[in-house]
C-alpha cells in the first residue's frame, strides 16, 4: 500500500512539474509576434495537391493580451487568418477568418471551436454549434465533426485538422527559422 501511495505521489509531482515547464501554445505564439515562418504539410490523408505544392507561410501578426491573429498564406491565397482568443475560465477560442481578395468575408468564415486549458502545450478545438450550423447551411456536412489542434513541441508549431472519418491533416512550422513577412492578408484589404 505504501508503495502504491508513493508511486501515485511521484506521478502527481512529475505531472505538475511537466505542466509547470510546458511552454503553452499561446505563450509560444506571443513570443513570435511579428515573425513569419514557412510550413510544410507533414500529413494529409486526402493528399491535397493545392497544399502539397504551395509555399505555406504563417505570420504571427497581431498579438494582444486576449487575442492573437495569424494569417496563413497558401501560395498566393491570402484568405485565411487564425484568430485565437483567450476566454474566461481558462479556455481558448479558435476561429478561422476567411476573406475574399477584396476583403469581404467568405460565406464560410469564423468557424472553429473552444479548447479547455489555455495553459496547455496542445490545444484541441472541437467544432462549435455555430460552425456546425454554418457548415450545414453551406453543404459542408463532412466538416460538422471537425476538431482542430494546435501544439508546440520545442521549436515546432503544428496545426492539425482531424475528423472521425479518418481525415488527418497536419502543417508544421519550424520556429527557429523565421522568413520575411508575407504581403498583407486579405482581411486587411480596404482597411
Amino acid at each position: 500500500m505504501r508503495n502504491l501511495l508513493a508511486a501515485t505521489m511521484l506521478v502527481a509531482v512529475t505531472s505538475t512539474i511537466s505542466q509547470a515547464n510546458a511552454v503553452t501554445v499561446l505563450e509560444t505564439l506571443a513570443s513570435q509576434c511579428g515573425k513569419a515562418f514557412e510550413g510544410k504539410v507533414v500529413r494529409d490523408t486526402e493528399n491535397s495537391a493545392a497544399w502539397a505544392e504551395a509555399r505555406i507561410v504563417m505570420h504571427v501578426r497581431d498579438c494582444g493580451a486576449e487575442q492573437i491573429k495569424i494569417p496563413l498564406h497558401v501560395g498566393d491565397n491570402r484568405s485565411r487568418v487564425w484568430v485565437l482568443t483567450r476566454l474566461d475560465s481558462d479556455k481558448v477560442q479558435l476561429k478561422h477568418d476567411h476573406r475574399h481578395e477584396d476583403g469581404h468575408s467568405d460565406d464560410v468564415t469564423m468557424y472553429g471551436g473552444i479548447a479547455d486549458a489555455a495553459d496547455a502545450p496542445i490545444l484541441s478545438f472541437p467544432v462549435d454549434q455555430e460552425s456546425i450550423t454554418m457548415f450545414e447551411a453551406n453543404g459542408l456536412s463532412a466538416s460538422v465533426r471537425n476538431t482542430w489542434h494546435m501544439r508546440t513541441t520545442g521549436d515546432v508549431f503544428q496545426y492539425q485538422l482531424t475528423r472521425p472519418s479518418g481525415r488527418d491533416f497536419i502543417v508544421e512550422f519550424d520556429l527557429t527559422k523565421p522568413v520575411p513577412a508575407p504581403p498583407a492578408a486579405w482581411d486587411m484589404q480596404g482597411h
